[in-house]
């Protein structure tokens, strides 16, 4: 079963949490007709706003991304955990609207944003070219209202010391036929004392406008907020009765972090919550798998606010009164038979080109050509997908020829550039072909020239890395069987929290993404090399 979608084998009429397993954070949900809708951010990785479609909120399947080529953005030298922020997907007078947010740091206050708006009369494309919006704060979104106009929130950044940074929503005119915005933006809502107030969006229902933010922070202390106005900008009356979606103070819940929520009504009228979640492998432990996506549903009774049953995330919900709709399940191995890569693949700061992804060259394989060190934010060459369970693998047959030690070519584990586990082929100083193994945890490197095998003579390697929970495997078969390298490593330090790095109360480092199993090349000289990978087979257990 695909790791971009939920165990949903049991009752037909329920959801399982989460609906989208693995790193698919901040989740835009979407219905136009009988098709629902899933936006999800994507930071560093291409190809960018991963969007997966549903029939009845159940099942759900990928349909790759949006951004697939630098001209909707360019992600060379995208920081860690930069890049994409919280889309917004909305439809309206016969197109799909895509907001997205570029964000380009961290430091000492400042977040660089800009934010972007392209369109397309069909979810699968073709996406016009960006519109340029502002740059005054992120988690932009769209809002279409009644009278046909149609405005942009996002949250209001404030960079200047002894200030609030998250300084409130704010909203401005944005005129369609001119694609430009128009008039002054004005501060709609300051938020609640629980700060940190992101997120937005709007919706007009029951004479009321519903404004839904996030706040608390992406982590522990994430909720989903409610206020509302008869007035579009305000005041806003936030719900008296607390947030209507949280998982703070309860660490015993599955489901952690829940926040960042969108709102959906099905053809009957029945509403729906789309938020994240994380699932920490120990009682706010770390969260390997990253920001997930789950459903709730809401209760909305005429006159009256929402809820969600509990105000907590529930791992199972009903399913809306729709038909059953199951898609084809993934093949767990990919032959690399297509001319372009599979939805399950992204790639790490530049789009599958064909001057470094190959599919075409050798048939039924993947033709990876080797780039930078795993520092490099301009040209690394690495197609990975999301790990989506506690215990899973990716197993695949490489044929590499390396000349020299600048020459690598094998499988990871890998979270960001300061966090990974690497096997891999390369050339030892005495001219054999040997295995070994690297790590990574937050940049401080640790060989294992004890593990290191000798390949020589080897035309096809297998290699397999394996999560087993908190541990990371790594085998290899040189033609007699799979052999395990006898090393238990820390899987613990590819998850939001072990990247995150906070240096005077300031954040160095950020941890906005989640784990990846991936097919890794560099060639450290620039001399051209490549590997040939003949399958990629991933399974959960």
């Amino acid at each position: 079963m695909s790791t971009d979608t939920a165990d949903v084998a049991t009752a037909a009429r329920s959801i399982r949490n989460p609906v989208l397993a693995g790193f698919h954070p901040d989740p835009s949900i979407l219905r136009v007709g009988d098709d629902f809708y899933l936006a999800t951010s994507t930071f560093e990785w291409y190809p960018g706003v991963r969007i997966h479609h549903s029939r009845d909120l159940v099942n759900w399947r990928p349909l790759g991304g949006v951004i697939t080529d630098r001209r909707l953005l360019d992600l060379r030298g995208c920081g860690d955990s930069n890049g994409v922020w919280a889309p917004d997907l909305t439809y309206h007078d016969g197109e799909f609207h895509l907001v997205y947010s570029d964000v380009a740091s961290f430091a000492s206050g400042y977040w660089d944003p800009q934010n972007f708006l392209v369109t397309a009369p069909d979810i699968a494309g073709p996406w016009s070219d960006p519109v340029k919006l502002h740059g005054r704060g992120f988690d932009a979104a769209l809002f279409h209202d009644d009278d046909g106009t149609t405005w942009l929130l996002s949250m209001s950044a404030d960079w200047r010391p002894g200030r609030d940074r998250f300084g409130g929503i704010e909203i401005q005119q944005y005129d369609r036929a001119s694609r430009t915005l128009v008039g002054r933006p004005r501060i709609l809502f300051t938020g609640t004392p629980v700060g940190v107030t992101e997120g937005p969006h709007l919706y007009r229902h029951d004479g009321w406008y519903w404004l839904i933010t996030a706040e608390g922070g992406t982590s522990w202390e994430h909720q989903v907020t409610v206020a509302r106005s008869r007035d579009l900008f305000g005041p806003y009356e936030v719900d008296p009765d607390g947030p209507l979606l949280t998982s703070v103070g309860r660490p015993d819940l599955r489901l952690q972090k829940a926040g960042h929520g969108s709102l959906v009504r099905t053809q009957d009228g029945e509403w729906y919550l789309a938020h994240l979640v994380g699932r920490p492998y120990s009682p706010l432990g770390s969260c390997v798998l990253g920001r997930e996506t789950a459903i709730q549903r809401v209760d909305w009774p005429a006159g009256g606010w929402p809820r969600v049953p509990g105000g907590v995330p529930a791992d199972e919900v009903a399913a809306p009164d729709l038909p059953t709709h199951p898609w084809p399940a993934e093949p767990a191995t990919d032959h690399f038979d297509d001319a372009e890569l599979g939805h399950c693949w992204s790639t790490l700061r530049r789009p599958a080109t064909a001057d470094w992804v190959d599919l075409r060259t050798r048939p039924s394989h993947l033709r990876i050509h080797g780039g930078q060190s795993p520092v490099g934010r301009q040209a690394p060459s690495l197609v990975a997908r999301r790990v989506g369970a506690t215990r899973c693998s990716l197993e695949t047959v490489v044929e590499f020829d390396p000349v020299d030690h600048r020459q690598l070519a094998g499988v990871t584990a890998y979270y960001n550039t300061l966090n990974w586990h690497h096997l891999y082929l390369t050339r030892a100083d005495d001219g054999r072909t040997v295995l070994e193994l690297l790590s990574s945890d937050n940049g401080r490197r640790t060989p294992y020239p004890e593990l290191t095998v000798d390949a020589s003579g080897v035309t096809r390697v297998g290699l397999r890395a394996v999560f087993d929970g908190p541990v990371v495997r790594f085998d290899y078969d040189l033609g007699a069987g799979w052999q395990r390298l006898p090393v238990d490593l820390d899987a613990t330090i590819l998850s939001d929290e072990h990247a995150a790095l906070i240096i005077d109360g300031e954040p160095a480092a950020w941890g906005f993404t989640g784990a990846f199993l991936g097919l890794w090349v560099q060639d450290l000289g620039g001399d051209g090399v490549y590997a040939d990978f003949d399958l990629a087979t991933y399974r959960e257990q």
